[in-house]
């Protein structure tokens, strides 16, 4: 026996529902990693708390622009902590936040599966490349 009508369409309407909030949490959480270099910066602070000149020197050629905006951006997101000491001159650390931890898993997961899969990719933007050329050339 099938479900009445209207209660099949509650379903798919709730299940359009929830595919629509998991696809924007997922689009919010690969937000937080979507500037140029925030993943380095993760992947810089998963060795340990770093001075701002020692990721400076290790994320080269960032410019110290992008780097104070990098790091102000993941403090807002809540995914590093930045220490301020009392001294003089201040001495200021970075430490990933036990939320930025968090993010190790899924970073290695995804770097997993672009060794894996890295080559099939780049061989189809080529295939792909290749023939929009041909279809360019041919018009």
């Amino acid at each position: 026996m099938t479900a009445p009508p209207m209660a099949a369409d509650h379903a798919h309407a709730r299940r359009i529902t929830e595919r629509t909030r998991s696809a924007r949490l997922i689009r919010d959480s690969i937000g937080l990693l979507s500037s140029k270099w925030s993943v380095d910066v993760l992947l810089a602070l998963g060795d340990g708390t770093r001075r701002y000149h020692e990721l400076l020197e290790d994320l080269a050629p960032i410019s110290e622009k992008v780097l104070t905006q990098t790091l102000r951006a993941m403090e807002r997101d809540g995914l590093l902590v930045r220490r301020v000491h009392a001294e003089v001159p201040p001495r200021v650390e970075y430490a990933l936040s036990p939320l930025g931890a968090t993010m190790a898993p899924p970073l290695k997961a995804l770097g997993s599966w672009s060794l894996t899969h890295g080559k099939r990719v780049e061989e189809a933007r080529e295939r792909f490349d290749t023939r929009a050329a041909a279809r360019v050339r041919a018009a």
